[in-house]
């Protein structure tokens, strides 16, 4: 296998990384924080090493990625960024090991959530600032990534998206750079809108912009302690609701509504599913407050508000949801697992996957029922092919599957039966907090022993890059000629 591509793709995206530090040291410089030494060391070492790797090397004919390079490149672009991402942490006033820095910085890339950080409010402005860009720019590659790569690779289901004009992997790199472009413009003008709505609710400049980031990636980084409860407004509340929903319906649609049809969006069946589950959610959970004493208005906001993050992968809290009982808490961990839409910058199984693994029940049903009947798996009002169902099927199967051997693993470490639990669900799904006293709402991951934090580390990217992605790189046969 030619590594020279795959090194080249690399050293650029550490070299763009070294280039993003530089925002936070400015920001640290404005507001007179030391920690901008910081942010200029960290982008000295994380430039020298990508430019010295890009140079090496660099060819004059055009890039040809293979499919185990393009499977390679997809775990090492995250890889990469997580650990490069990880300096300023461990060098900031923070003072974290490399244990909480290469958590923290995994947990931003993969849009996780999750915090080892005690006093938010403690960092210097350019950290706060530091760990929204890496939600933000891990939020625009998950997107580029679902709607260009992984199509390409047949990853869990994800060919039904593959367009008709890139069919084979050799084409993953110029369809990523195509793509890239529209995207990010997009992605930066959605960011920027909600930047200036967040600032008009109430929020100062930079706790807006940071949020704005983080909301959009369905990320879940605050600036403070208390994360948007810290806020205790409804207005801030109604449009960082907007902000995830927006972040977890297709991005495609949105370049086509750039160009001038809607009318892809409304007619998408995920999109009209994964509102279906938004409303039942929200109605299950107020009428599970309200019988426990709170008012409709309050019941509603809290309910939609922390439904709506938790499904979503964004992980913000705006209330203790570990107190709400038994009924709330088994509901909570359930929609973890199912995410936002595909090519969308959420997490989980996906609701494209839903839809798809009913169908093929629906099915197996009607031929035990009509053993000789032709039936046939639709999505979108398309057949869906024996090779989509069985992709769909293994994903869904290990994601399980890794979601138990996780919680078994996080067990061993001596995490309690809830901790592990739902430390297993938020890491692989990406969501950030947990449940329980620990992990759950009012807490954060500090305390539990450094063997969890690298578990759960391996486990977001692992949730992140849809466990085909990774799981192939362990396979013998990957590396063989």
């Amino acid at each position: 296998m030619q590594l020279s591509p795959v090194l080249n793709i690399l050293g650029l995206l550490a070299t763009i990384l070294a280039a993003a530090m530089l925002i936070p040291m400015c920001v640290d410089l404005y507001f007179g924080s030391d920690d901008w030494q910081v942010f200029a060391l960290s982008a000295l070492l994380t430039g020298f090493v990508g430019v010295s790797v890009w140079v090496a090397t660099s060819r004059h004919e055009e890039l040809d990625l293979g499919l185990r390079q393009a499977f390679l490149l997809t775990n090492g672009s995250w890889v990469t960024i997580g650990i490069f991402g990880a300096l300023p942490f461990m060098f900031s006033e923070l003072d974290l090991s490399i244990t909480d820095s290469i958590f923290e910085s995994v947990s931003g890339i993969t849009t996780t959530g999750s915090t080892v950080l005690v006093e938010i409010e403690k960092a210097s402005p350019g950290v706060l600032i530091w760990r929204a860009l890496l939600q933000w720019l891990g939020g625009v590659g998950i997107v580029v990534m679902a709607m260009a790569i992984l199509p390409m690779l047949s990853v869990g289901g994800m060919q039904l998206f593959r367009t008709e004009s890139f069919e084979r992997a050799e084409k993953v790199v110029p369809r990523a750079t195509q793509l890239a472009g529209g995207i990010g413009l997009v992605y930066t003008a959605l960011t920027a809108i909600w930047a200036v709505m967040l600032a008009l609710s109430g929020m100062n400049l930079f706790d807006a912009v940071a949020h704005s980031m983080t909301t959009l990636a369905t990320g879940g980084f605050s600036t403070r302690t208390a994360s948007i409860g810290a806020f205790d407004s409804v207005a801030v509340e109604w449009v960082i609701m907007a902000g995830m929903i927006v972040g977890s319906l297709p991005f495609a649609h949105y370049l086509a509504i750039v160009r001038g049809g809607w009318h892809s969006l409304l007619n998408d069946p995920q999109v009209r599913w994964f509102m279906m589950l938004v409303v039942g959610l929200i109605s299950l959970l107020c009428w599970h407050l309200m019988q426990n004493g709170l008012e409709f208005a309050d019941a509603l906001r809290q309910a939609s508000f922390n439904g709506i993050s938790l499904m979503t992968g964004t992980g913000y809290v705006s209330a203790n949801f570990s107190a709400w009982g038994g009924f709330a808490t088994t509901i909570l961990l359930i929609v973890m697992f199912i995410g936002g839409c595909g090519g969308s910058t959420t997490c989980g199984i996906k609701v494209f996957r839903l839809q798809v693994l009913a169908s093929t029940a629906k099915v197996q049903i009607s031929r035990l029922l009509r053993p000789h009947a032709v039936a046939l798996a639709y999505y979108n009002k398309r057949p869906v092919s024996v090779e989509v169902m069985d992709s769909v099927m293994g994903f869904f199967y290990l994601y399980i599957l890794g979601f138990v051997i996780i919680a078994l693993l996080l067990g061993m470490t001596g995490l309690e039966f809830l901790t592990a639990l739902s430390g297993a669900a938020t890491s692989i799904s990406n969501v950030g907090p947990g449940l329980g006293e620990v992990i759950g709402a009012e807490g954060n991951f500090s305390s539990i022993p450094d063997s969890a934090k690298w578990i759960m580390s391996f486990a977001m990217l692992l949730g992140r890059l849809e466990i085909f992605t990774v799981l192939v790189m362990l396979s013998p046969g990957f590396w063989q000629r």
